[in-house]
């Protein structure tokens, strides 16, 4: 009785503390941070499936709709700028501003916590309510994701299931639904947890949910297909590490390449922004990259960041050279950095540039993907960078009968913050995904390989590194389900949304014609004085 007696007194003593708008707000953003724990550099994969439960618990507690929807926003932002802290030094107080726009997407997500989790006339929430709780909440949290995805609005980066980037259950279930099912998933542990912890009457419900989600998903990681691997390619990555200016970089990278002569290796990979001048301009560049792929007998995939002699402006292009010279093959990035690469509404936005390191000038955009030939039988799917982060684009790689995915990148900006290695376990979700291997090569690190399941080959390069390292990668055929079928989980709850809405909208035309009819004035007398009954 002492101890129920502490516990009553104590959450009585926190509801007071919380009924401080400010408090509340500073409360909530600390709870909305708490999940980057899950991801890299921390990698406690298994915090994430409690890591929403404090933000839930504050949100259900809220007194008021109004009040739950702030709280859902300022968990948002506390998300977004624990994900994405590191921007701070190049950023500024901009990464403030981000993190606040882009932390109203989980407002309505509040809102439906306190909808479906709150006490209700009964002090405990019914169990339609709780079984719609663990259908719509994951669904409203993938929406956030799917609206926040796009790239105008910072791109998929932090995305939730991409915590569970080096679990093989779950990178096996990322080949059926994706990044996106895997979030579901977590969410929905996340809800029932809540349920359990703060609804004792309701915790049957909620362990019938933690049971169906267990079970469909051992189903869907005994179901779903494995890569069938067909040959292994030999493929080397360049990572000079830190160097001042592009012409001390090449030097280096024509150095570490030269290491690589009688490895007999198929392809070698430069990183991102590896050659600073463009090849048309510099023809000696080219020559000398030529003399390299004689050398050592293998193509070299470098990327180009410049501004091209052929067309205006400044590319960042995937160019593969061999012993003759560019083959003609050549992607140009597509997905630009928000700020880092281009800035959004520059005539609105454009002050950015003097309060932290935004683009001075607008990189271009290529308008397609490219799959590339390399050697008598081997397809590559390029990708630069920030690109990694979009399923989409490995899928549709994929689809376009690439053998291997490489992505070359560079965030010497953040070396050392926890970016680097947030980035390179991207790499292991769209392997899963696409059942295709993934090489992931940068210009300072890290760098990593995965085979077509997501599982790593050999060692990450890390950013202290400057080296060259030959890896043997498999090569799989087969279409995985997330390829065939796509991104399934997100129209699934776009569906749950949409039945929701029109439940909720019938539920209150309902309401409104069963309400008694409000009584009109009182009859008067012809003297114009209120009739008296029984006269």
């Amino acid at each position: 009785m002492k101890a129920s007696g502490h516990w009553l007194a104590s959450h009585r003593l926190a509801s007071r503390w919380l009924t401080s708008p400010k408090r509340r707000c500073a409360v909530a953003a600390g709870a909305g941070a708490l999940p980057v724990l899950a991801f890299p550099a921390p990698a406690l994969w298994w915090w994430a499936y409690v890591a929403l439960v404090p933000w839930m618990l504050l949100a259900r507690s809220a007194p008021t709709g109004r009040r739950a929807a702030w709280d859902g926003w300022c968990g948002g932002f506390g998300f977004m700028l624990a994900m994405h802290h590191w921007l701070l030094p190049s950023l500024h107080v901009f990464t403030l501003v981000i993190a606040a726009l882009l932390g109203a997407l989980w407002a309505p997500w509040g809102l439906l916590v306190r909808r479906f989790l709150a006490p209700g006339a009964t002090g405990t929430p019914t169990r339609g309510r709780i079984l719609g709780a663990l259908l719509v909440l994951p669904s409203a949290w993938l929406v956030v994701e799917l609206v926040r995805s796009w790239q105008g609005l910072g791109g998929p980066w932090g995305m939730l299931g991409a915590s569970q980037w080096q679990v093989e259950p779950a990178l096996r279930l990322a080949s059926v639904g994706g990044v996106w099912l895997l979030s579901f998933l977590v969410v929905a542990v996340n809800v029932a947890v809540t349920v359990i912890v703060s609804v004792p009457g309701s915790r049957t419900p909620a362990l019938a949910g933690l049971v169906a989600t267990a079970a469909t998903a051992s189903a869907a990681w005994v179901w779903s297909p494995r890569p069938d691997v067909e040959g292994t390619a030999r493929i080397a990555v360049v990572q000079p590490g830190v160097v001042a200016g592009p012409e001390r970089r090449f030097d280096v990278e024509e150095q570490l390449t030269r290491r690589l002569i009688g490895q007999d290796v198929d392809l070698i990979v430069w990183g991102e922004s590896s050659v600073g001048y463009d090849l048309g301009e510099r023809p000696e560049l080219a020559t000398r990259i030529a003399g390299l792929s004689r050398a050592t007998g293998a193509d070299i995939l470098v990327n180009v960041d410049a501004r091209r002699s052929d067309r205006p402006g400044i590319y960042k292009s995937s160019i593969l050279v061999g012993p003759d010279g560019p083959t003609g093959d050549r992607y140009d990035k597509m997905r630009l950095v928000p700020f880092g690469e281009y800035i959004p509404a520059r005539s609105l936005l454009g002050w950015a540039t003097s309060v932290g390191k935004a683009a001075g000038e607008d990189r271009r955009r290529g308008t397609e993907q490219v799959v590339m030939h390399v050697g008598p039988g081997l397809r590559i799917g390029p990708m630069v960078c920030f690109e990694t982060a979009f399923p989409d684009m490995s899928r549709h790689l994929t689809d376009d009968g690439a053998d291997l995915l490489v992505a070359q990148s560079s965030t010497s900006t953040f070396q050392q913050s926890w970016a680097p290695a947030q980035h390179a376990s991207l790499a292991a979700l769209r392997a899963a995904e696409t059942g295709r291997s993934f090489l992931h090569s940068t210009l300072t690190g890290d760098s990593a390989v995965y085979d077509a399941s997501g599982r790593r080959i050999g060692s990450w390069l890390g950013t202290g590194a400057s080296t060259a390292a030959v890896y043997d990668v498999p090569l799989a055929d087969g279409v995985t389900p997330y390829v065939r079928y796509g991104d399934w989980p997100v129209h699934g709850a776009l569906l749950v949304l949409v039945a929701l809405g029109l439940t909720e909208g019938a539920r209150a035309i309902r309401l409104r014609r069963s309400a008694p009819a409000p009584l009109g004035p009182p009859a008067r007398t012809a003297h114009g004085s209120p009739a008296r009954p029984g006269r």
